[in-house]
């Protein structure tokens, strides 16, 4: 006797398992160009690709504010944006404690949790500007609308074509950006 499992197996063979890939997408909040992409499988974190990501962006460039979700409040991040000069604009866990230590980063995040004791959390999003972030989660939105499957099976071509989609995305906001201009 086999079960329902056992017979559609020996039928049809053995179903093959779904990869899952994550795109960790570095997009520059004034003209929404992507700067640096990433993808791994799923097992990788957000947080522990943001050193890379930044890694990316040229050391000449200057980088003002790295905004992102409360998963990237971690030290490593915070060592990562400090060490580019950068400043970091995570919302803290709700039950934060103040690091230990002296490096930029600590004291950055340490500051960031004293802003939001002090201002509450709704003002002090409004007061740093945490609500960029959605500017970059809009395109999320539009990399997903050109497809959520690949058509390449080996890793290193998924990489290739989900930066071709990337290159496409540039394309499209560099060639729908208004050029504004004030008139006196």
């Amino acid at each position: 006797m086999l079960g329902e499992g056992e017979w559609k197996t020996k039928k049809h063979g053995a179903e093959y398992r779904r990869q899952w890939r994550k795109v960790h997408l570095g997009i520059d909040a004034q003209t929404l160009q992507i700067r640096a992409i990433e993808v791994t499988d799923n097992r990788q974190g957000d947080a522990q690709m943001l050193p890379s990501l930044l890694a990316q962006i040229p050391a000449d460039e200057p980088i003002s504010c790295v905004s992102g979700d409360g998963a990237f409040d971690t030290q490593a991040c915070h060592e990562a944006i400090a060490a580019r000069g950068a400043s970091g604009c995570f919302p803290t866990r709700k039950n934060a404690r103040s690091w230990k230590g002296r490096s930029l980063g600590v004291l950055a995040r340490n500051e960031i949790l004293r802003a939001t004791k002090r201002l509450g959390r709704a003002i002090w999003k409004r007061w740093s500007g945490y609500h960029r972030r959605s500017l970059v989660e809009t395109k999320m939105y539009w990399f997903k609308r050109l497809g959520e499957r690949m058509m390449v099976l080996c890793f290193d071509g998924q990489v290739a074509e989900l930066q071709a989609r990337a290159a496409i995305l540039n394309r499209f906001s560099m060639l729908g950006r208004p050029c504004t201009a004030a008139v006196a």
